[in-house]
Parts: C-alpha cells; sequence; structure tokens
C-alpha cells in the first residue's frame, strides 16, 4: 500500500488514504507479533515443556506398571494350576501310572524291554526264566519279560512320594516367582504413584499460564479494535475534504433481531446541513447538537427498523417503526446522522433506518 501511495502521489486523496492504512495496518502486524512472542512465552513453551518431559516419563512408567500387572496376573495362575495338579495327583492313589500303561505292572513288551534295559539288569536264560515263570508268557505274537524295580522307575511309574515331592517343587517355584512379581508390581506402583501426584502442582502452574494466554489475547485484540477505531476516525474525518456538500450512507441493515426481518431499502443521497460548525471535529459537533438547528431543506424522514439504546448522551434512543426526522453535519461519521423526534435530538446510526422518500 505505502509503494502503491508513493507511486499515485501521497498528496492525492486516495494516495493519503492508502497511508493511513498501510499504517494501521503495520500497527496491527506488530500487535500481532507480539501476541504471538507473549503465548509462546507464557503458554506454548511451559506446556511443549511439560508434554516433552514429566509427561513421557509419566506415560512411561504406567506402561511399565501394566507389564508388571501382567506378569503377576501369569504368577497367581501358574501357581493355582500348581496347587491343582498337586491335589489331584495326592487323591488319585498309591502310584501314578505311564501313560502308556495298559498291561499288568510287572510286565513290558519284549521289543521294548531290550530298549530299556540298563546294563546291569540282563534278562536270566531261556531255560532258568521258564523253570521259574512257567505261565509267564503267552500267545500269540509277544513274550512278556518281569520288569525290575529299575525299569519300572525307567518306565515313569513313580511312587506317590516321589511324585509329591515333583509337584511341591513345583508349588514351591510358583510361590517364589509370584512373591517376586508382587514385589515388582508393589515398587512400580509407588513410583507410578509419587509420579501422578506431581501432577497437581503442574495443573497449577499449567492454570497460571492458561490465565495469562487469555489475558495477552484479550490485549491483542484490545490493540487491534483501537487501532481500527484510529483509522476509522481519521478516514472518517477527512472524508468532508474528499466529498465535499455530500453525503452518502447505505441504508441497508446490520443482521438484524432473530425475531425480524429486514425489508427492502434503498440507498439515498443526503444534502450536508450548512452550519458553522462545518469545521469543528466530530466531538464538539457530538457536544454542540443542541445548538444546531434542523434547515428547512436537507431533512428527511426515516423509518426506525429495530429498537436501539441509546450509548450515551449524544445519542437519541428509537423505538420500531416509529418515524423520525433526519439529517446530516459535515464531518460527521457516514455511519450516523442527527435524528430528531419532538423537542428530543441525538446522533442515530444509519443502519437502523429506513429512508423514506
Amino acid at each position: 500500500m505505502a509503494e502503491a501511495a508513493s507511486e499515485l502521489g501521497p498528496s492525492t486523496p486516495y494516495g493519503k488514504t492508502l497511508i493511513k492504512v498501510s499504517e494501521a495496518e503495520k500497527r496491527l502486524g506488530a500487535a500481532e507479533r507480539d501476541f504471538i512472542h507473549t503465548a509462546s512465552l507464557s503458554f506454548l513453551t511451559p506446556l511443549r515443556n511439560f508434554l516433552e518431559g514429566d509427561w513421557k516419563t509419566i506415560s512411561k512408567e504406567r506402561r511399565l506398571l501394566q507389564n508388571r500387572r501382567l506378569d503377576l496376573d501369569a504368577c497367581k495362575a501358574r501357581l493355582k494350576k500348581a496347587k491343582a495338579a498337586e491335589a489331584k495327583a495326592t487323591c488319585e492313589g498309591d502310584t501314578v501310572p505311564d501313560f502308556q500303561e495298559t498291561r499288568p505292572r510287572n510286565y513290558i513288551l519284549s521289543a521294548s524291554a531290550s530298549a530299556t534295559l540298563d546294563d546291569t539288569s540282563r534278562s536270566p536264560p531261556w531255560a532258568e526264566w521258564k523253570e521259574k515263570h512257567p505261565g509267564g508268557w503267552r500267545l500269540p505274537c509277544f513274550f512278556l519279560l518281569p520288569l525290575t524295580p529299575s525299569v519300572t522307575l525307567a518306565r515313569g511309574c513313580l511312587p506317590l512320594p516321589e511324585d509329591r515331592k515333583l509337584w511341591n517343587d513345583e508349588v514351591d517355584k510358583a510361590e517364589q516367582e509370584l512373591r517376586v512379581a508382587q514385589t515388582e508390581f508393589d515398587r512400580q506402583a509407588e513410583v507410578t504413584r509419587l509420579l501422578l501426584e506431581g501432577i497437581s502442582s503442574t495443573h497449577v502452574n499449567h492454570l497460571r499460564c492458561l490465565h495469562e494466554f487469555v489475558k495477552s489475547q484479550t490485549t491483542y485484540y484490545a490493540q487491534c479494535y483501537r487501532h481500527m477505531l484510529d483509522l476509522q476516525k481519521q478516514l472518517g474525518s477527512s472524508q468532508g475534504a474528499i466529498f465535499p456538500g455530500t453525503f452518502v450512507g447505505t441504508t441497508e441493515p446490520a443482521s438484524p433481531p432473530l425475531s425480524s426481518t429486514s425489508p427492502t431499502t434503498t440507498a439515498a443521497t443526503m444534502p450536508v446541513v450548512p452550519t458553522g460548525a462545518a469545521l469543528a471535529p466530530p466531538e464538539e459537533a457530538a457536544l454542540c447538537l443542541e445548538e444546531v438547528a434542523p434547515p428547512a431543506s436537507g431533512t428527511r424522514k426515516a423509518r426506525v427498523l429495530y429498537d436501539y439504546e441509546a450509548a450515551d448522551s449524544s445519542e437519541l434512543a428509537l423505538l420500531a417503526d416509529e418515524l423520525i426526522t433526519v439529517y446530516s453535519l459535515p464531518g460527521m461519521d457516514p455511519d450516523w446522522l442527527i435524528g430528531e423526534r419532538g423537542n428530543k435530538k441525538g446522533k442515530v446510526p444509519v443502519t437502523y433506518l429506513e429512508l423514506l422518500s
């Protein structure tokens, strides 16, 4: 905008306006940079430090606690199974038979016996064995040999005391693993609890940072509003010099209330009332409204579209559908007119009016 103003001529009305708008935009940009810097220091940086530091540690310890809990559950299940197997072995009898035991316990197939007998338990000669065990074999296919105690133990037929000892060892081992898992779980739970307790102070700090962020954002928008209001005043004060003798106002209302509908309106041109206060600024004109007499010509009738409550003594309160007399003063804001109703006079917004022909 500044470059365009210099090319068009800074002394022209358009060039002057471009310069004013460009300066206002620069001030808006500076306010935005200040807001971004303040928000980053007061809110974003503490939040980022927490997420990249403490929160990662807390998440890691919580995952580790979950794994410790799963290990503890597995140890409990293993101990439960071991105790159930021990109780079952106790109730089955004096011995626990081998899973292949379907024949008399003192005999085994000769084909398998030759593979399982050790060097110290050789089978006796056939004649001697036949004399000692005349009914020890049977037809049609296999020969059965008597088993010595060592062969019986080798085939897996353990006496009850040794079987009980085996399951007792298994139960003891499962209980030991359970104690270790419980200790590790308790330690990890304590570490996680201490870390989570520290979040309370972190929440207080984050709350303070959030308040600082809201404060900086409020300041930013207030600065933007002030800059734009100053720009609007500058443009409004120079409009009388740029467009002398006329006032052009649009009568299209702003967003109406939900209970009403905007009627179709037309643009109207209002003649400027000549007065001695033509060179006075808008503030002085607003203060001298009671001294300004409406001209015989140049006034128009207007219908009020919506209710309007006056913000100060210089404005005129309006009621919907009432008729008032309006006219303009030099140097006034283009969004406002002077309205009269009876002996009352004040500024009224153009968007609340429908100018009648």
